[in-house]
């Protein structure tokens, strides 16, 4: 602010505008400001890959017959350093597995038994699991997102009931294929099958999913295949 005498010696304060800390020289600049971050461009986005599931059922119950196994084991083994006779379920155990042949039937199906246990537990371990969950794409570094199946396939029934002629939908999203089965009263069947078409891939896009399954539009009339 500078001050100014008027005719009688009155002080006067007259308004100054007041330019802030900025790069720019334009009129623009006066009365706001600006930082750094204002002209920065959004971080990179990663790489929107599935969601893995945690798994706790499968893993709390390994954990359990392990641990209740490894206890039997731990308990007999000690029972007998303590100068006691083992279990006789471990004595059973060790006088078959002395006696029996390797190709006999009972040992191959346990072998085969423990293999297929063994190959599902890797097989969840290295899966992602949640299928039912869509990626989103990621607009933010720190940022994941997903979209159930169930809410994609609603988001589209609804829009597809939105086109004249359509009396019912039913709709089947997977990670790839959206399925959408419609049945028309009136309306010629291509005219509803390519705005149906249109309108639902406008809508696939809107959903933000980091990899857009494609269309499979079928429509027929009531009470023939179409």
């Amino acid at each position: 602010m500078s001050e100014s005498r008027g005719p009688e010696g009155a002080t006067e304060r007259l308004p100054v505008l007041e330019k802030t800390t900025g790069s720019g020289d334009g009129a623009g600049d006066y009365g706001q400001s600006t930082s750094a971050a204002d002209h920065e461009p959004p971080p990179p986005a990663g790489r929107a890959g599935r969601f893995w599931s945690p798994r706790r059922v499968p893993a709390a119950l390994t954990a359990l017959v392990l641990f209740v196994g490894a206890g039997f084991f731990l308990y007999d083994i000690a029972s007998v350093r303590a100068g006691r006779p083992a279990m006789r379920w471990r004595r059973e155990l060790a006088d078959q597995l002395a006696h029996r042949p390797l190709d006999d039937t009972w040992v191959l199906v346990g072998a085969g038994l423990v293999a297929v246990l063994g190959l599902w537990l890797l097989l969840l371990a290295l899966s992602p699991g949640l299928r039912r969950i869509l990626p989103m794409r990621r607009t933010h570094a720190d940022v994941r997102a997903g979209l159930h199946r169930d809410l994609a396939a609603l988001v589209l029934r609804d829009r597809a009931m939105e086109v004249s002629g359509v009396q019912s939908v039913r709709v089947r999203v997977r990670r790839s294929k959206a399925e959408v089965r419609a049945v028309s009263h009136f309306r010629d069947l291509d005219d509803v099958r390519a705005e149906l078409d249109a309108t639902l891939a406008e809508t696939v896009r809107g959903l933000g999913l980091a990899r857009r399954p494609a269309l499979s539009v079928r429509v027929r009339r009531l009470g023939r295949k179409g």
